[in-house]
């Protein structure tokens, strides 16, 4: 009985904190001009699922949706979801709930895929096993971020002094770029008092593009 009352304890306040949740977020979007819905979207997730980050697990969907002009520039922004398992000694199976943020904003493409990341630790395994990174003039910038993508030329376009500058700035960026979209990607949930900043670093990341790769690909 005891268990049955914490568990309807727990469902009730669950509830109670994602209705503030979502209306903090309603009402964020108002201020910021752009359209929200909390409703979950499976379709949406799929369609990024190009990214990879958001093609891992089971059981994706994006929730918690901001779209809408940011900036002079589209932009999307949602809460993603996904599930990994594992199996205890005993053969019991627990299910593990993950959760990002994804901003996200076109890009003339398509372009070649492209990964700005925090260098790390497993960063540096890959190199190891020869996943090179792209180096840059900037030795700070190389050691804070690893670079990667097939296409150095476009690399180098888009990180130019002015852009690697901007991220240096910055920290915990996680940038990803393919096809026709760039996406800036937190390893947490959607939250409120984040949303604008992350939209304003991901937006004048994109305005710092130089004026060539704005023309638009065949």
């Amino acid at each position: 009985m005891t268990i049955v009352v914490i568990f309807l304890v727990s469902w009730i306040v669950a509830g109670w904190l994602e209705a503030r949740r979502r209306e903090a977020f309603r009402t964020l979007a108002g201020e910021l001009g752009l359209t929200y819905s909390p409703d979950r979207d499976r379709s949406l997730a799929e369609r990024y699922s190009f990214l990879n980050l958001l093609d891992q697990g089971e059981n994706r969907y994006a929730q918690h949706i901001f779209t809408g002009m940011y900036d002079g520039l589209p932009v999307t922004a949602f809460e993603y979801h996904y599930e990994t398992s594992s199996r205890s000694s005993k053969g019991g199976r627990t299910v593990h709930h993950h959760y990002l943020s994804v901003f996200l904003t076109a890009v003339p493409g398509p372009v070649p895929e492209m990964t700005i990341r925090p260098e790390g630790f497993f960063s540096k395994i890959a190199q190891a096993f020869g996943y090179d990174d792209i180096d840059f003039e900037s030795a700070e910038f190389s050691r804070e971020y690893c670079v990667r993508s097939r296409d150095k030329r476009f690399a180098y376009d888009v990180c130019h002094p002015a852009a690697i500058e901007f991220l240096l700035r910055c920290s915990g960026v996680d940038i990803e770029i393919e096809g026709y979209e760039m996406a800036f990607i937190k390893e947490y949930g959607l939250q409120r008092l984040e949303v604008a900043g992350n939209l304003a670093l991901l937006t004048r990341f994109r305005h710092l593009w130089p004026a060539h790769l704005n023309e638009i690909r065949a």
